[in-house]
């Protein structure tokens, strides 16, 4: 199962999905039904790929999911019988997939209940239950709490298919399980951040070679001269300590450029690594070229990606983790496939 929700962690879900689909996958993971009807409506999958919605429905979203043929997730008694009704409703079959709580503490229903629900599930006359899954909370963690996890999934899936005598698809294993916990691979495995180039954790990065998918770049769209003393940007929080040459570039917190960054971070121009200087504003960041640049307006400015600062080196720098700082990219970036 390719994971494309958050708009493909930032990348453009149509163009991923679509690419990851020739490459053979067949199943796709999204938030919620309007990522699933997006997939569908703008035939970024075929008709016969599998779309998985991850957020517990509302009732009043199940009939999307039946015009759209979205897979459900079923947590609780209460979703069930809600979604078997409106199922009924419609004469029609709707697709769902049991979410069992083993310690992620998010959604879904506890161990102890989840063989009933999954039995409810197989009996209703509407509905079509086509898998279950569980989350992990610490998948690259050694310290016994994952081992729990995969034991209770997989004790609650065996007693179900003991009882319905027929096989279920199992999934728990995501990008940092695949690394660490090859026996949570089970049936079907859902990488999310390794899709997009980088590791779950750092502790986890020499295990596989990883490149980054985007690269985030703007323009160089002023240069000025400033003298010692000079403060930029809101708040005076540099002053430059020398006469400089400080290029604005056309890209700020709004496009996804973290203001938490500000004074801490390399902008690359002409494959230099140069300091960004002031709180980042809005739409527009400065950086100090130093006393000799030959950078001119329209240059290439690299804010992450394979030229330069990874996604990653941001996150250290800001305290969050690179899933954040690739979803962050806004939706007003453009997005060009190379």
């Amino acid at each position: 199962m390719g994971i494309v929700k958050a708009n493909a962690y930032g990348h453009d879900a149509l163009h991923i999905a679509k690419t990851l689909e020739s490459l053979g996958v067949s199943d796709f993971g999204v938030a919620n039904i309007k990522e699933a009807m997006h997939l569908r409506k703008r035939h970024a999958v075929s008709g016969d790929a599998a779309i998985l919605a991850f957020c517990s429905p509302l009732p009043s979203h199940l009939p999307l999911y039946l015009q759209h043929d979205i897979t459900a997730t079923i947590g609780d008694f209460e979703t069930l019988r809600t979604a078997e009704a409106i199922a009924s409703s419609y004469n029609t079959t709707l697709k769902v997939q049991v979410k069992i709580d083993t310690g992620m503490g998010r959604l879904g229903i506890q161990p102890e209940a989840a063989c009933n629900l999954l039995q409810a599930a197989e009996q209703s006359p509407h509905l079509q239950l086509t898998g279950a899954y569980t989350h992990f909370a610490q998948s690259t963690n050694t310290d016994g709490f994952t081992d729990r996890q995969i034991d209770l999934f997989t004790q609650v899936c065996s007693e179900f298919e003991h009882k319905a005598k027929r096989s279920l698809c199992k999934h728990a294993a995501n990008s940092g399980a695949l690394l660490c916990r090859k026996d949570a691979c089970l049936d079907m495995v859902r990488p999310g951040i390794m899709l997009y180039g980088y590791p779950p954790d750092e502790s986890v990065k020499h295990m596989i070679d990883l490149k980054p998918v985007m690269e985030l770049r703007t323009k160089v769209i002023f240069i000025k001269d400033v003298e010692p003393g000079t403060s930029i940007s809101y708040n005076r929080r540099w002053t430059a300590p020398s006469r400089c040459k400080i290029a604005t570039i056309s890209a700020g917190y709004a496009d996804g450029y973290l203001r938490t960054l500000s004074n801490r971070a390399k902008v690359f121009i002409r494959g230099n690594p140069c300091a960004q200087v002031g709180t980042i504003t809005m739409d527009q960041t400065m950086v100090d070229l130093g006393k000799n640049s030959t950078v001119r307006v329209g240059d290439d400015a690299v804010l992450f990606g394979w030229n330069g600062m990874s996604a990653a080196d941001l996150a250290k720098i800001a305290g969050t983790i690179s899933y954040e700082i690739l979803c962050a990219v806004s939706s007003r970036v453009e997005r060009i496939i190379v």
